[in-house]
């Protein structure tokens, strides 16, 4: 009897299995459908909408409009567990609740519930979350921000995401919900705006905001505090239960960000002058004054390729007249403008000026193109609009621009605004490359060249520390051009010559190199040797501050002829490898590759790699280990597996360890990758110096190793046409030999010059010279 029930439930079970009931699939308590598409070698698209949701996908300008394939899956409802394989993974669809699993060869990607209230969580694992934007949390109550730790590794916290202004160690913030995580998987959530919640160990969670905050004044240096600008999408971009992201397989790095830049759009190669040193001015006396920086910038034999000055407003007296304004300011240049910027050029350097937009009710959500796109409405907010305000700055000499503020226009509209500089530079100086530095950035930047450095910090040793972990985060997710106010922005009692000496060696090996700051005359590389610090920027204006706002400034630390050399030491170093760093941004564009780059990027299954965020490389080949600490003598540094040389010594050392390295003042380490093939230039006084010695190619043995060597003319826009000279040079160190050989890309057009190289194998630094024609050459050693 027993028996028989068995048998009988059993097929009971069976046949209810095989009539069982879908489940719909529903996103904000309407029917949706799920569709799963490939959206690169190493990453899905997977799009949850309501059917009320006509369009193939939700625009955003954080995503280039590209063609993408028809989905692998597409589902209005679930009777089963679906599977399907797609860009060598497996994707399999669950119910109860909505649950996408993605795997490779076995391994769990990723795995994503949708759940009922609209929020999507994720597995995390024991490894660091890398990635999410600019910035950092906002200090805990109760605990000084200078006693807090440095937040590298994104878990632990719920982030709100609020884009805003912030000072302190971090600067401001520009979050993305751009994740990492460095056991081999990636998450960017290009719709809708989403917190993210990394605070269980084992379940993180993306919960979407669907309410945008109130507009915000504009703001300026002395309301900032008061009017932090939130920078939501737009409201009437919100589809309730629309949700678009993709999944990357992160375990080979390199491959996910090549993805993620095909995503949101291949960088702009910068003009080669943004890669040199630039000076900013605050209180300016005259024209005079400015060109006898320049000269003397000359006359020391300091190299500088660009003079940046403030706008009127931020300090007492700017080059223009009150921001905003586009007019030069008369107090300042006694002279024709355009003859001074004339004067400037022939000093060769470019001239930046800094811009402040119009406030919110002036320019209400940013839009269009330039030129205009048939149909287009060019009404006052339109880009183009704003844009012609420019033309008579650009018709006198201004070469580019530093558009600050804008901490109030919403994310669409902080894309536009870099879309706005770019195709504005395009359209009034046509096959010129646009530049501009701005302090609001968003994924999507980055093909309209974005730069951005991180606003208003704190002058500080725990603010130099911390920038190193920002940076590396900023160029995982947002872009590959980011820096930081040589010196902090604040003068305060940490300002003084060995912190500035400390941040300028680290700013060597950032995107944006750059001196800025209030007590602007401690941010020239002379500063400190001087006996006077300058005007002294009191709540923006130049009357004399008090006893106590005097012990801000460690007027002790003038006079001090240490830090001019120092500074000079590492101003050559960034000329000498400009080819090594030239190259790097053509890496940035075909690969999505930082500049900056995590220990992770290069050594993913190194798990003390994957923690390091106080160092990090320099492209592929160079370590770079930044001092944070004051009085520092001595340097622990993590060197991944291999082989290691010391950039100053050449002393050899074997990695996978920490090491201690003695230091001093004038010392940052630096170490190069056995295998590596370093260009290192003769020092130039500016990028498009002519120089008579030949670029030397550094070989650092001990492995095989691979590089390219890539230069165009620097400035135009040819190289979007393929127009560029690629050298692939590797090194076989069984053999002890040098190939140098044709290079570029398949559809590329190489353009081959003779030209003499100085081969240098290290550590002896035995020298050979050759003459390379175009035709492969192998050299023996």
């Amino acid at each position: 009897m027993r028996s028989s029930f068995t048998f009988l439930t059993v097929l009971s079970l069976l046949a209810h299995a095989g009539s069982a009931v879908a489940q719909p699939i529903t996103a904000a308590g309407q029917p949706a459908q799920l569709d799963v598409r490939v959206a690169g070698a190493q990453s899905l698209r997977i799009t949850l909408k309501p059917l009320t949701f006509r369009d193939q996908f939700p625009p955003t300008p954080a995503v280039v409009d590209r063609p993408y394939p028809a989905p692998v899956l597409s589902l209005r409802e679930i009777t089963a567990p679906v599977t399907k394989r797609a860009a060598g993974v497996d994707v399999e669809v669950t119910s109860g609740p909505l649950t996408v699993s993605v795997r490779r060869g076995g391994r769990l990607i990723q795995q994503l519930a949708f759940d009922a209230d609209g929020s999507v969580s994720f597995r995390l694992d024991d490894q660091p979350v890398l990635g999410m934007g600019e910035g950092g949390p906002r200090p805990a109550p109760g605990r000084p921000w200078r006693e807090q730790p440095v937040q590298f590794d994104r878990r632990g916290q719920l982030d709100t995401m609020e884009p805003r202004w912030q000072s302190d160690m971090y600067g401001s913030r520009n979050p993305v919900a751009m994740l990492l995580g460095t056991a081999g998987w990636g998450l960017f959530v290009a719709t809708p705006w989403m917190q993210v919640d990394l605070r269980d160990p084992s379940r993180g969670r993306f919960v979407p905001s669907m309410t945008t905050p109130s507009d915000t004044a504009p703001q300026t240096e002395r309301n900032q505090q008061q009017a932090l600008g939130k920078g939501l999408p737009p409201t009437n971009q919100i589809v309730p239960g629309l949700i678009d992201l993709f999944v990357f397989d992160a375990a080979d790095p390199p491959a996910a960000l090549r993805d993620f830049s095909r995503i949101t759009g291949p960088a702009a190669l910068p003009p080669k002058w943004a890669l040199g040193y630039m000076q900013s001015h605050r209180t300016i006396d005259n024209d005079a004054q400015l060109l006898a920086i320049v000269d003397r910038f000359r006359d020391q034999q300091l190299p500088i390729d660009a003079v940046i000055y403030l706008g009127t407003g931020f300090a007492p007296r700017g080059w223009n007249t009150k921001q905003p304004s586009f007019d030069f300011n008369p107090d300042v240049f006694t002279r024709d403008p355009a003859a001074v910027l004339a004067d400037m050029h022939n000093r060769h350097v470019k001239v930046v000026v800094h811009m402040v937009p119009w406030d919110r009710d002036r320019l209400p959500g940013l839009h269009g193109t330039i030129p205009p796109a048939p149909g287009e409405i060019v009404d006052g907010s339109h880009i183009l609009t704003y844009w012609r305000q420019h033309l008579g700055l650009v018709k006198a000499g201004v070469d580019a621009f530093w558009p600050d503020e804008g901490d109030w226009f919403d994310l669409f509209e902080r894309i536009k605004r870099h879309q706005l500089y770019y195709q504005g530079g395009l359209s009034a100086t046509p096959n010129v490359r646009p530049w501009s530095l701005q302090r609001n950035g968003y994924p999507g930047i980055a093909q309209w060249g974005g730069w951005v450095w991180s606003g208003d910090t704190e002058s500080s040793w725990k603010t130099l520390e911390a920038q190193i972990a920002v940076g590396l985060n900023y160029s995982l997710s947002i872009g590959p051009y980011w820096g930081s106010d040589i010196g902090g922005f604040y003068a305060n009692s940490e300002l003084d010559g060995e912190l500035y000496a400390r941040w300028f060696q680290f700013a060597a090996f950032c995107g944006s190199f750059r001196s800025h700051g209030r007590t602007w005359w401690t941010r020239l590389p002379w500063g400190w040797g001087e006996a006077d610090m300058g005007p002294r920027e009191h709540n923006n204006t130049n009357t004399p501050i008090s006893a106590d706002d005097r012990r801000n400034i460690l007027a002790s630390s003038l006079n001090n002829p240490a830090i001019e050399p120092i500074a000079k030491r590492y101003d050559e170093l960034r000329y000498r490898l400009l080819p090594y760093t030239y190259s790097l941004t053509r890496e940035a564009r075909d690969a999505g590759l930082p500049l900056m780059r995590a220990l992770w990027l290069h050594y993913p299954n190194d798990p003390q790699a994957r923690r390091v965020g106080d160092e990090y490389l320099w492209g592929p080949d160079l370590l770079i280990a930044p001092i944070y600490r004051k009085g520092a003598t001595t340097r622990e540094v993590y060197l991944p597996a291999g082989d290691w040389y010391d950039w100053w010594t050449a002393a050899r050392t074997s990695g996978g360890r920490v090491v201690t390295r003695p230091i001093d003042l004038a010392t940052m380490p630096i170490y190069v990758r056995a295998g590596a093939i370093v260009a290192v230039d003769p020092i130039r006084q500016y990028t498009s110096q002519v120089v008579t010695e030949p670029t030397t190619l550094r070989v650092y043995p001990g492995a095989d190793g691979t590089a390219t060597l890539y230069e165009d003319d620097g400035i135009s826009q040819e190289y979007l046409a393929g127009k560029g000279s690629w050298i692939a040079m590797s090194w076989n160190d069984r053999l002890r030999q040098l190939t140098l050989a044709p290079g570029a890309p398949a559809g590329a057009s190489n353009v081959v010059s003779e030209r003499t190289f100085k081969l240098a194998l290290m550590p002896r630094g035995e020298v050979k010279t050759v003459t390379y024609t175009g035709k492969t050459a192998r050299i023996h050693f």
